[in-house]
């Protein structure tokens, strides 16, 4: 009866300051998402790359570099996270230098040498989108167990689909404010501004992320040796057959992603696209954010987080096939509004159903697991791609990324059974926890 009294007292503070940590992290993360709409790696960065270089495989390494930044660090962390009693004060360490300062420091980069140099602006840029991509990927297992914590499971999906949603519908006008840029100003200034805004609107992000009312963790893991650390994961995979269905499924699923960078690349060759087209374009994909976030976010919390990561995968086949099949410059916005379609799934869900698939005190673990054992997949399937459209061309980059993505989708459909249904309460070492004091 004590240590249920005990778990109750402790979930006060949490509860009390729930409004308040939803309204923040909110502000966190539609500020953050107006500041990515602005430099967008499915349309901005893109063409900022095609600009300085003919090669498509230099295309796809902005999305590896970024995906393999975020995603392989996050295991490492995981055990560091689940020994802090608060994360925010080492979540807001990394985040200011080193996620938000280095896209300031592209801006510099391009202003200056784009001109001169266009080799050496490209490998700074590349450098400091691995800097900004890594140290959100160390810092990710501590903020979303934050989130875990000051946001209930019945209102997770909720708090993510209005927090992407607003961010979504704030990119619309970061993104007609992007191509404006695009078109009026010359080149390298107008790519140089959109990072700079970026940046500004990074920092109001950052505010949000500081306002967090953080309560102490219930329980917390003691600190343990990497390699101990590393030993017991093989029987976590072993111990949870579904959790490896999931894995499997969101690594093909993620492959079928290969061609999302390439959607505004190939409208540019094949049909001129301009500037102010390819801001109204990032317009679309975050227009269709806006609402497929708040849809998804609904679905979600209704009927599960898997439900919600098989349609966003089915989006992506459906984008793919019409590439393929459908050659005229009207194609391109059916295209990005699935593409939007896709990102907004991943958003809502793409981590929300990792915490359901365990307690809460291994939830760091499972995280980090999950994005670090996904990054081979998510991060080469853009060389991939690059690969297929430099050597065949893109018709046949569009029907591998159809096929992969409806394999994904029919496996997350079939194959996954809704975690949510599952009893995965039991922690993996129940005797190393420690009660909070």
């Amino acid at each position: 009866m004590n240590s249920e009294a005990d778990t109750a007292q402790a979930r006060k503070p949490e509860e009390a300051n729930f409004r308040w940590n939803f309204a923040v992290n909110m502000m966190d993360i539609s500020f953050y998402m107006l500041g990515m709409n602005l430099v967008s790696t499915s349309t901005i960065l893109p063409l900022l790359v095609s600009r300085l270089t003919p090669s498509k495989i230099a295309v796809g390494l902005v999305p590896t570099l970024f995906s393999l930044g975020f995603l392989l660090p996050q295991l490492f962390t995981a055990s560091y996270a689940e020994g802090l009693r608060r994360k925010k004060p080492f979540i807001m360490w990394v985040s200011g230098f080193g996620e938000r300062l280095p896209w300031l420091f592209i801006g510099l980069a391009v202003a200056l040498f784009a001109n001169s140099s266009p080799a050496l602006t490209l490998g700074l840029m590349y450098f400091f989108l691995l800097a900004a991509s890594t140290s959100a990927g160390v810092t990710t297992p501590a903020w979303y167990d934050l989130i875990a914590k000051a946001i209930p499971l019945q209102y997770r999906g909720l708090w993510a689909g209005v927090s992407f949603g607003l961010g979504a519908f704030m990119g619309i006008a970061g993104s007609a404010l992007a191509g404006t840029i695009l078109t009026e100003w010359a080149f390298p200034t107008n790519y140089a501004l959109c990072f700079v805004l970026a940046f500004i609107a990074l920092m109001f992000s950052y505010w949000g992320l500081s306002l967090n009312r953080e309560a102490d963790s219930p329980v917390v893991k003691p600190q343990t040796s990497l390699w101990s650390y590393f030993k017991r994961l093989p029987r976590l995979l072993r111990r949870d057959r579904n959790y490896l269905a999931f894995l499997i499924s969101r690594s093909v699923a993620n492959l079928g992603g290969m061609a999302s960078g390439f959607f505004i690349v190939y409208g540019a060759e094949r049909f001129g696209v301009s500037g102010a087209q390819a801001g109204a374009l990032t317009a679309t994909l975050v227009g269709s954010q806006t609402v497929m976030n708040l849809l998804w976010g609904v679905l979600g919390d209704r009927k599960g987080h898997k439900l919600v990561l098989a349609g966003s995968t089915f989006a992506m086949a459906l984008a793919a096939l019409a590439a393929l099949l459908i050659p005229s410059p009207l194609v391109l916005w059916v295209i990005f509004f699935m593409v939007g379609a896709v990102g907004a799934g991943d958003n809502v869900s793409g981590l929300n159903i990792i915490l359901e698939f365990c307690a809460p005190e291994d939830r760091p673990t499972y995280i980090g697991l999950t994005n670090t054992l996904l990054a081979p997949f998510r991060s080469f399937a853009p060389l991939i791609g690059g690969w297929l459209a430099t050597w065949l061309g893109y018709p046949p980059l569009f029907l591998v990324a159809f096929l992969f993505s409806l394999l994904g989708g029919s496996l997350l459909s079939w194959w996954l059974r809704e975690p949510r249904h599952e009893d995965n309460t039991a922690p993996l070492d129940p005797g190393v926890a420690l009660a909070s004091e």
